[in-house]
């Protein structure tokens, strides 16, 4: 997989995958670049954000989204709305 996957997880998936112990990351309005070391998977718990790619493609990540970030990705995070959510790396 090299591309971001958004999709929406029932309560069932979220209570299986026990994504609600996670830990829980925040951030404030904000402009950064950043690169994966390893695939991330999270739950987007509130806030928004868009996340440009090195080729430019654009994804708008809202409060409900289960994200999927591939290893190696380059991007840019645009945090529109204080933004918290649920992560595990892989």
């Amino acid at each position: 997989m090299n591309e971001i996957v958004i999709k929406q997880l029932s309560e069932e998936e979220i209570k299986q995958r026990q994504i609600k112990l996670w830990p829980i990351w925040e951030k404030e309005e904000s402009e950064f670049p950043w690169e994966y070391k390893a695939t991330e998977s999270c739950l987007i718990i509130e806030g928004e954000v868009i996340v440009t790619t090195e080729d430019g493609q654009l994804f708008e990540i809202k409060a409900g989204d289960f994200v999927t970030f591939p290893k190696g990705l380059k991007c840019n995070w645009k945090v529109l709305s204080y933004i918290r959510k649920y992560y595990q790396f892989t």
